[in-house]
């Protein structure tokens, strides 16, 4: 018969990491948005030469993998700039523009998934570029786009588990403390699985939620 150490404040201790994970995401996938939306328009915009400063900026977070820029990041702050900032707060900072840097191709993708000729009708029934973005793009640039960011904002929640190393206690971290103190890996493995999958399985359905409506328009 199975037998376990494990306790009501264990898994209290695990949905504090839960909750932490969760927090992070959110703030760096908002954030994240709002910056590679205006990214991705400006690239869309300027084209390739003028929008190069910008893309190479976004290269570099989305070459150098994320546990490096959280590391450098922190390091920075803390021996170059002797800035005091916790570790939650340069976690939700690396991340958003983590986010940024992917949302941007992804936004940028969108748009030009539009056609042409779709926004030349809109221009000439009188409408200006914001009105064509906002009544025309906004709307078709989304329908290609949500896909990718869903697995985006799935892939920045599991990405969060990195965090740990600017000392945030976060979902992974919470279960590798009690795997030390309980010994008992697989098991608690299961439950800090458990855990991510309640986590992501809302964000999943919601995205297939609205590309089967969106597909019946």
């Amino acid at each position: 018969m199975f037998d376990t150490s494990m306790t009501l404040s264990d898994v209290w201790f695990l949905a504090q990491g839960a909750w932490i994970t969760i927090l992070v995401t959110i703030i760096s996938v908002f954030f994240g948005t709002i910056l590679g939306i205006g990214f991705g328009v400006f690239r869309y915009q300027v084209g390739p030469w003028w929008g190069a400063p910008v893309t190479f900026i976004l290269d570099i977070f989305r070459s150098i993998p994320l546990l490096i820029q959280l590391v450098l990041v922190n390091a920075f702050l803390g021996i170059v700039l002797r800035l005091q900032i916790s570790g939650f707060a340069v976690a939700c900072g690396v991340l958003t523009f983590y986010t940024a840097a992917y949302c941007a191709e992804i936004v940028r993708g969108g748009i030009e998934a539009v056609p042409v000729t779709t926004r030349r009708a809109a221009r000439s029934l009188g409408l200006n570029w914001f009105q064509d973005m906002r009544y025309i793009v906004a709307p078709l640039a989304t329908r290609v786009a949500l896909p990718s960011w869903i697995g985006l904002a799935l892939g920045v929640m599991k990405d969060s588990a990195l965090v740990y190393v600017v000392q945030v206690t976060e979902l992974l971290k919470s279960t590798q403390i009690l795997i030390t103190r309980l010994q008992e890996p697989l098991f608690l493995l299961i439950i800090g699985g458990l855990f991510y999958f309640i986590i992501s399985f809302p964000i999943a359905r919601l995205g297939g939620y609205l590309e089967k409506r969106w597909s019946n328009d």
